[in-house]
């Protein structure tokens, strides 16, 4: 009898529901706490990894190691021999170890793992994935589309579903419609294929707590909405006899403090600026200091890596408002993100506050790119793209024409981002000192699961499930 004949081999489906925490659980999420707490049982708590981001948390949740081993240092880095930077990059190859489904199909003959949306999802030994990937024409012109393995299913699932809402992924008209695309293509994968473990990022949660911060009254709006998306998915799934776990990879906490650390180091002459298209860009490589900042994160490069410079950076970077602790050497390596892709020093900022990569000084000198949604070349991770412009006259409608003409093949400067960085009202990225805004995991097979875990347990927790 082959595993996928053996129907007392479990199935499990671990749901992202990013962002989530205990201090959501209630009236405002009424499934998932129902859930969640169905025969006596209660959330565990997860002690997120540093940095608490997107990509670290995934790497770290697959791999079962830290930032230093698997080499996912944040969103984004600085290759010191491309000299460039590089953010949101989708290469599976990029994140050392082993996976957690590739050591499970080592000791479960038949195996199989569809991995819908979660990070570093191209060319990886996953059977199944649906991860956002641009067209970009020749002309420049760019394309909302997907990347699938294998190949055939990104026609088959556009047939079915249709397009993937992109707008809807990130930027100002962020919201519910692509979290329930993707739970709509994880019934399209289970339907179709069955996977013994499906592994699924709703990301829903993540936009409007970073616009408007844990306390605002619209994010009961939001709560609601992802409650009943994911309440819809795990009544599917166990209908399906597939054990739903739930999970989130960090908590946001409130912010009112941005950190320029950019233009500090450009007010010391380490700077390196040059002109492109009119506008200042930063020249990474001929910069003496730079910070590529990720939320409540900045990675600082620090050319030729000189002792002496690095001592005025780091002093430099202690006496800015906001900036809780400064990372080298032996407390870099004791964080668990002593790796070449990492900084020479690491500023992790309070609680209140995150670092923005702002580096110009006169708003009509801002790159090109930084009204736009470009996650690619901007120094660092721009929350501000969650926003349409204030100062424009209706922003949709623009927006929406703009959409069209691209469509339509027309090369189009979607500049509808504000550049207003304290319109931004919830980051993350250290670890919460309140443990209401940690990450949570919910509705584990295994009830020995201890109350509290590490980020690094989450591997063994899933061979757990799916291990007989």
């Amino acid at each position: 009898m082959s595993a996928k004949e053996d129907a007392s081999l479990p199935r499990v489906a671990v749901i992202n529901l990013v962002g989530l925490c205990r201090r959501h659980l209630g009236e405002d999420m009424p499934r998932i706490t129902k859930f969640t707490r169905k025969n006596g049982n209660q959330e565990r708590l997860i002690r997120p990894t540093l940095p608490a981001l997107t990509c670290s948390a995934q790497a770290t949740y697959v791999t079962g190691t830290l930032p230093s081993e698997h080499g996912i240092v944040g969103n984004g880095w600085y290759d010191r021999f491309l000299n460039e930077h590089q953010f949101w990059k989708q290469s599976n190859a990029l994140v050392k170890g082993d996976k957690v489904w590739d050591v499970i199909k080592q000791k479960r003959p038949g195996f199989t793992c569809a991995k819908l949306f979660w990070w570093y999802n191209m060319y990886s030994s996953a059977d199944f994935s649906i991860t956002p990937r641009p067209l970009y024409g020749s002309d420049g012109n760019k394309q909302f589309d997907i990347h699938s393995q294998p190949m055939g299913i990104r026609d088959d699932i556009k047939k079915d579903l249709g397009a993937f809402p992109f707008p809807s992924f990130w930027g100002p008209m962020a919201g519910i419609a692509s979290s329930r695309w993707i739970a709509d293509s994880a019934r399209w994968v289970e339907n179709k294929h069955s996977p013994d473990l499906s592994l699924v990022y709703l990301p829903h949660l993540d936009y409007d707590l970073q616009r408007y911060g844990n306390k605002d009254p619209k994010i009961k709006k939001a709560l609601h909405e992802i409650d009943e998306v994911a309440g819809d998915l795990i009544d599917y799934f166990e209908h399906k006899g597939v054990t739903p776990i739930i999970l989130s990879e960090y908590g946001i906490t409130e912010v009112n403090n941005v950190i320029y650390p950019n233009r500090e180091f450009r007010h010391q002459g380490w700077l390196s600026i040059k002109e492109e298209f009119g506008k200042e860009t930063i020249d990474c490589g001929g910069s003496d200091v730079f910070a590529l900042t990720d939320h409540q994160v900045a990675h600082i490069y620090i050319k030729n890596q000189c002792p002496e410079l690095s001592k005025e950076v780091r002093a430099s970077l202690e006496s800015m408002d906001g900036v809780a602790q400064v990372l080298e050497g032996r407390s870099r390596k004791d964080a668990g993100l002593d790796h070449d892709r990492a900084g020479d020093l690491i500023a992790l900022s309070k609680e209140d506050a995150w670092f923005a990569y702002y580096h110009w000084e006169d708003d009509t000198k801002a790159p090109e790119f930084a009204r736009c949604i470009d996650i690619h070349r901007k120094y660092g991770y721009d929350p501000a793209e969650l926003f349409f412009d204030p100062e424009l006259a209706l922003p949709k409608l623009r927006a929406a024409r703009k959409l069209i003409a691209k469509k339509l093949g027309f090369r189009v400067h979607m500049d509808v981002i504000p550049l207003d960085a304290s319109l931004v009202k919830g980051s993350h990225g250290v670890i919460p000192e309140d443990k209401a805004d940690w990450p949570i995991l919910c509705g584990a097979a295994n009830q020995s699961v201890p109350t509290a875990l590490e980020a690094t347990d989450i591997f063994a927790v899933i061979q757990e499930a799916l291990l007989p």
